[in-house]
């Protein structure tokens, strides 16, 4: 089973149906929708034929009920504390389909005292950079680290987003990756170039590093080996990449669990997230 700790939110993507005019009227078209990297992530690894716990803090309230009710709905393990607000993230994705998020986290950030037994039957632990950026989550996933490595548990890492790493500090992320030591360090092409040497999986401790380059093909990079590219696969539209990254790691992490080499691993990663690719932009049709 895959693992992962972090967000379930309510997401209100926002479809832009040209430049934004400011101070003006644009139009655009807006969905509501479960969203979430953590819960993402769970969700595409159960369409991809895994099982998957989610582990996170869920605000109080009807909207929380809702969240909760949908993830079990698509058939994830659901591990919940609940308090605080439901966190909310803004999604604007412009006309050329790329994304811009307004976040906010709400009662997420809030999970402290973690339990051992949350680890019960996982593979694979995987954390997104959200979760170690802001306590108590911080130390909670930091903790929750230490115990899957004492049960030989793959650690996976997700440099998730450039800005938070630069607000949070480059010097101080690639400490902070080399002290958790992941097996698995995913990230992209501006986040690799941000966390600059801390991406090189021998500089983290990391036995595998993919650097995914959007429509580029995918960097895998293993300690004492050369860079092996693995292409993407074509799309002929993209309207909505929400979620593409949380399906990549899903895709990725399931075949690398089962004994999947690497490339082979990348490889399944890009299936699960042109899967999620179609299906998000087909929700703007």
């Amino acid at each position: 089973m895959l693992g992962t700790l972090g967000d379930l939110v309510e997401d209100i993507v926002v479809r832009l149906g040209g430049p934004v005019n400011l101070a003006s009227d644009t139009a655009a078209v807006v969905v509501r929708r479960r969203g979430g990297s953590a819960a993402n992530m769970a969700v595409s690894a159960v369409r991809a034929g895994s099982a998957a716990r989610f582990i996170g803090q869920v605000g109080e309230g009807a909207n929380g009920d809702v969240l909760i009710d949908a993830l079990r709905s698509d058939g994830v393990d659901v591990v919940v504390r609940r308090g605080g607000r439901v966190g909310t993230v803004v999604v604007l994705v412009d006309h050329l389909g790329e994304r811009t998020m307004l976040s906010d986290r709400g009662g997420c950030i809030a999970l402290d005292a973690p339990d051992p037994l949350w680890l019960e039957g996982l593979s694979v632990l995987h954390v997104p950079v959200y979760s170690l950026v802001v306590s108590p989550l911080a130390e909670s996933a930091a903790t929750l680290i230490g115990w899957a490595h004492d049960r030989d548990i793959i650690v996976s890492i997700d440099a998730s987003s450039a800005s938070v790493i630069q607000h949070y500090g480059v010097d101080r992320m690639a400490a902070l990756l080399t002290a958790l030591g992941p097996t698995v360090l995913l990230c992209n092409e501006m986040e690799a170039a941000c966390l600059g040497g801390a991406a090189n999986p021998a500089a983290v401790g990391a036995r595998v590093t993919v650097v995914k380059q959007g429509a580029g093909p995918a960097l895998v990079m293993q300690p004492g080996c050369a860079t092996i590219e693995v292409p993407s696969l074509p799309i002929a539209e993209v309207r909505d990449t929400t979620g593409a990254g949380d399906a990549f790691a899903a895709g990725f992490l399931a075949a690398y669990a089962a004994g999947e080499p690497p490339d082979a691993a990348t490889a399944a990663g890009h299936r699960t997230a042109m899967a999620a690719i179609l299906l998000a932009s087909a929700q703007h049709e």
